[in-house]
């Protein structure tokens, strides 16, 4: 039997760091939605801004990137891709089925109670981001506090605080596009070129 004969290996797959990707939908989403928040966008414009982006690339495209993440192994990652893209399609849908209802107001209790249950969600996520690195753990912890802004400026039909909210908003969105652009450099170069202020372990 000659080496031709010998059944060839499969090429070994690669998997491109889905992580810039998923970041990148998550910030640019945030970003308009948070310049809505803080009137920087006339209120009369938020879904017709936010709706498309939170069903296109801060939804189905972070959730994609969730799922690569599951692929290489990241369960941190697999899990807050995925559920923030489902967040951002359940908003998508929260808007689409506000426009519908004449009455609505953005401090009624159905997105409150939203708020909170992601306020809550993103707690628990806190606890694993501080284990990743600074960069992440500060990305985290600024869209924790702007949860909580943002729900609190709900239940109390408050614009001021969600205005406040809206603010925090926009930096833990740039904070995101940092953290995502510093992945893309790091895998492009093999360099830290934006340091990410890891762990000495």
């Amino acid at each position: 039997m000659t080496q031709t004969d010998l059944p060839q290996a499969l090429p070994k797959s690669s998997t491109a760091n889905p992580g810039p990707l998923g970041l990148c939908g998550f910030a640019l989403t945030t970003l308009v939605l948070s310049m809505a928040n803080a009137n920087v966008l006339g209120t009369h414009l938020t879904a017709f801004a936010v709706l498309p982006l939170a069903l296109t690339f801060g939804g189905a495209a972070q959730m994609l990137a969730g799922m690569w993440e599951f692929k290489v192994g990241n369960t941190f990652g697999a899990t807050a891709f995925t559920a923030y893209g489902a967040f951002w399609i359940g908003i998508g849908l929260f808007l689409l089925l506000a426009m519908q209802s004449p009455g609505f107001k953005p401090g009624d209790q159905a997105l409150s109670t939203i708020l909170l249950g992601w306020t809550i969600f993103t707690g628990v996520m806190v606890l694993g981001a501080v284990r990743v690195n600074g960069a992440t753990a500060s990305l985290f912890l600024l869209l924790f506090v702007t949860f909580i802004l943002l729900t609190i400026g709900a239940f109390s039909q408050s614009s001021g605080i969600t205005a406040l909210g809206g603010y925090l908003g926009i930096v833990t969105a740039l904070n995101a596009f940092y953290n995502a652009a510093a992945g893309i450099l790091k895998d492009m170069t093999g360099q830290d070129i934006l340091p990410v202020f890891a762990y000495q372990h």
